[in-house]
Order: structure tokens, then C-alpha cells, then sequence
């Protein structure tokens, strides 16, 4: 389970015995136990409105002993790469005193990235966390409440599954899954529960992305009716992870294979596994997913109707098996999505959403407020404009406040299907050389 995502910018059947209703309850009341009791007393033909308040003030009272307001919640990390350690190990951890968690475990199968979460742990907890290799061990610990799974894309469906039905709360790097029926388990398993699941989707949650919904859905820029993004660069993300050195003995080569087909050891497929399609889909799964996943937050959409797509490896011609570029032209409701990626080089990035009265730019989309203007259009705003920005917490205090408040975060689990959906039919698409279409009611894709 090595991670390393690509960080954004202009950048399995089995229920543990553990299945507690809140990470930190203990055994001693569950949530829905206090509105029940809540219910009961205000639901009674004799109760007055005092009575009534005190049993709100002490259901109240409980409640917050049931989170701990005082406890630390547990937080394992499930891959330790880039992205597991540099991103969101560290980005919990800044927060660890603001929203009271713990890190008493690491789990990875590469020995030195274990070692190195670790490391960062113990600094800022100052105690020692486990280190362990197989992260089904680490759903089994009470300690642990909540887990943060940044391990390769193949894996993610599920362990998020797994996580699940062991009574963990989860965040779960993006992509959600590389196919529908891995996807329909995890997402039917997480809706028939009670557990709170972050996807690592974290552009949604900036004040930008957050304004620019707001203002698109009062309806500002009329209604949307396309969606562009140009996402190049000037070599595949995946070649600096491919020259990482990894020794056999250093890892668990049966493990990282997972759930695919047995092969021979093969380093530059551990290390660089980004970059070949048994284990990632190339950009649509690590690219395109957080620009469609801007689209359906911003917009209000939520599933693409069908779906063209030309791709292939035409500048790198080497072992990896993921396209080097890829063209998607994505069918919604209301509007046209077309996603552009071209490694070789690093111009002509950008991203806009098209409206009757003016085109907005979001190319910037690390936090600055994003642009409008109304050159070319048919009503247009009366002046170029910067789109207002909307007080937002960032992606990982969002999940971890909601932890304690049971309240659904940004990037929920139907966000996870939603950007899941589109990126398989997108990428099938390409690999059957067909026009591709996707069934809400069957939830299936077709050709057509």
C-alpha cells in the first residue's frame, strides 16, 4: 500500500467485531439512543415545555460526553506515500490540538514509508504509533476510530469497504473506484451505515470553488451550458514516482498486487504504479476526477448522460501503459464537459465554465477567487469581475469536525460515486472506442 498522490494545482468481504456507533462512545450511549430518549420524553401528551427543555439540555449534556469532547479521536493512516504523509498526515496533525485527535497507528507496506509516518507522528504527538504492514490489522484496533486511506487507486473501493463495515469513519483519496461493481459495494455499504466518509476530493472545499457555487447557482452567469479544462504538463506525473528505489524485501509485493492479477516482482510497477492501468486509469483517474468533481459541486449535477473519448501514448512510448493524452467530450443534462490532457508540454492549461452572460475562469483554482468576464456573450455582466469568495474550513478540519458533529462533510460519499462514474465511463470509452452512456436506474454503462 504505497501512496503518493498527485498533489493538485498550476500541481475487501469482511465486518469487524468492532462496530461502534461513534469513534469515541466507548460502549456508553450511542447517538441515535439519546434522540430516542429525546423523543420519547417530548413525544409524551403530558410533557411541558420545561420538562421538555431539560431533557434537550441533558441529551445535550450526553451527547457531548458520548463524542469526549476531552478525548482524542484515533486516526489511522492507511499509505504512507506523498500524499498519505506530506498532505494529509500532516494537514490532521497541524489540527490536532483545534480538533482533539490521535494518530496511534501507521500502516503501510513499504518499510521506509511506514518509518517515515511514524516519524512525523511521534513529532508532533510525542508518542510512538504502531507501524503495521497488513491495514486490516489496523481496523481491528480499538484505538483506532477514523482512517485516512491514501494508498493506490486499486485498492481504494475496498478498503473503504472494509473500513466501513469495522465501524470506521473514513477519508478516502479520490478515485473511489476503477470499476462499477466494486463501486456499487462500497457506496451501497457506506449509505446502509452511519459512518462519516470524506472523499479526498479537496478543491471543492476551498473559499474559491465554494463562492463560485454560490454564485453560479443564483444564477449569475445564466445557465451554464459548457465546461472546458486543458490539464497538460511536460512529463507524465508518473515518471518521478516510477524512479523511486524499492527492494523486494522492503515491501509486500502480494499485497500491493491486491485484488489484480498475480505477476513477478516488478519495482517500477510498485514505485511507478501511477502509470499503469491495473492500478490507476491514467489522468482521467487523477486529473480529470478533481475538474469533474468541481463541475458537479459547482453546478449542481451530479451524473454525465454519455461519453466520447481518443486517447493513447503519442510523445512517451515507453513501459507504462497509461495514455499520455487523452480527449473527453462528457454529455450532461444541461451542458457539455470536455476534458483535454497532453503530457509534453506545460501550456495552454486552463479551465472555464460558459454561461449566456459571460465565461468564468477557474484556471486558478488554488484558492484565488476565480474570474469573470463578459467578453463575447450574449447578456453580458456589466464588467470584468472577481467571483466573491465564500468562508469555507479546508477539506481535512471539514471531515475531522465532522467526526465529532456526525454531520455529512463536503465531499460525501455520493460525491465519490458521482466523480467514480464519470471517470469510468470516460475511461471505458477510450478503451472500447465507442460512444459509452451510463444507466442511473441500472447504474451501468452501456454503449450507446
Amino acid at each position: 500500500m504505497v501512496s503518493g498522490e498527485l498533489e493538485i494545482g498550476p500541481e475487501e468481504d469482511r465486518r469487524a467485531d468492532d462496530a461502534r456507533t461513534h469513534p469515541v462512545a466507548h460502549g456508553l450511549v450511542q447517538p441515535l439512543e439519546i434522540s430516542h430518549i429525546v423523543m420519547s420524553v417530548m413525544i409524551q401528551p403530558n410533557t411541558d415545555r420545561r420538562t421538555a427543555i431539560k431533557a434537550t439540555a441533558l441529551t445535550a449534556l450526553s451527547y457531548r460526553r458520548v463524542l469526549g469532547a476531552n478525548d482524542r479521536i484515533g486516526i489511522g493512516l492507511i499509505g504512507c506515500g506523498n500524499r498519505g504523509v506530506n498532505a494529509l498526515l500532516k494537514g490532521a496533525l497541524a489540527l490536532r490540538e483545534q480538533t482533539g485527535i490521535d494518530v496511534p497507528a501507521v500502516c503501510d507496506i513499504w518499510r521506509q514509508h511506514a518509518e517515515e509516518a511514524a516519524g512525523v507522528a511521534r513529532a508532533a504527538t510525542g508518542h510512538e504509533p504502531r507501524q503495521i504492514k497488513a491495514y486490516r490489522e489496523m481496523l481491528a484496533m480499538k484505538e483506532i476510530d477514523a482512517v485516512i486511506i491514501a494508498t493506490p487507486d486499486h485498492q481504494h473501493a475496498t478498503m473503504l469497504t472494509d473500513a466501513v463495515r469495522a465501524g470506521k469513519d473514513a477519508y478516502c483519496e479520490k478515485p473511489l473506484a476503477m470499476d462499477m461493481k466494486e463501486l456499487l459495494v462500497c457506496v451501497d455499504t457506506v449509505k446502509k451505515s452511519d459512518r462519516i466518509v470524506q472523499m479526498g476530493t479537496q478543491v471543492r472545499s476551498l473559499p474559491s470553488s465554494m463562492g463560485a457555487r454560490k454564485w453560479i447557482q443564483e444564477g449569475h452567469l445564466g445557465k451554464v451550458f459548457k465546461v472546458e479544462q486543458e490539464r497538460n504538463g511536460l512529463k507524465p506525473y508518473w515518471h518521478n514516482y516510477g524512479e523511486r528505489k524499492i527492494e523486494e524485501g522492503d515491501t509486500d509485493w502480494r499485497a500491493f498486487v491486491f485484488n489484480r492479477k498475480p505477476r513477478p516482482w516488478d519495482p517500477l510497477q510498485h514505485a511507478g504504479w501511477f502509470g499503469y492501468r491495473d492500478f490507476s486509469r491514467g489522468p482521467h483517474s487523477n486529473l480529470m476526477v478533481h475538474f469533474i468533481d468541481l463541475v458537479h459541486h459547482i453546478t449542481g449535477a451530479a451524473l454525465p448522460k454519455r461519453c466520447v473519448t481518443l486517447g493513447g501514448s503519442f510523445r512517451y512510448r515507453d513501459s507504462y501503459n497509461a495514455p499520455d493524452s487523452v480527449e473527453t467530450i462528457l454529455e450532461y443534462d444541461d451542458f457539455l464537459v470536455r476534458y483535454s490532457t497532453a503530457f509534453g508540454t506545460s501550456a495552454g492549461n486552463y479551465l472555464k465554465f460558459f454561461g449566456p452572460r459571460g465565461t468564468m475562469d477557474a484556471t486558478n483554482w488554488s484558492g484565488k477567487p476565480f474570474t469573470v468576464s463578459g467578453k463575447g456573450a450574449e447578456n453580458p455582466v456589466a464588467d470584468e469581475m472577481e467571483v466573491p469568495l465564500a468562508e469555507s474550513d479546508n477539506h481535512m478540519l471539514n471531515w475531522l469536525k465532522c467526526l465529532r458533529s456526525r454531520q455529512q462533510p463536503n465531499a460525501p460519499i455520493e460525491a465519490g460515486y458521482s466523480h467514480s462514474v464519470a471517470v469510468i465511463l470516460s475511461d471505458e470509452a477510450m478503451v472500447r472506442g465507442r460512444r459509452m452512456a451510463f444507466d442511473p436506474v441500472k447504474r451501468a454503462i452501456r454503449e450507446g
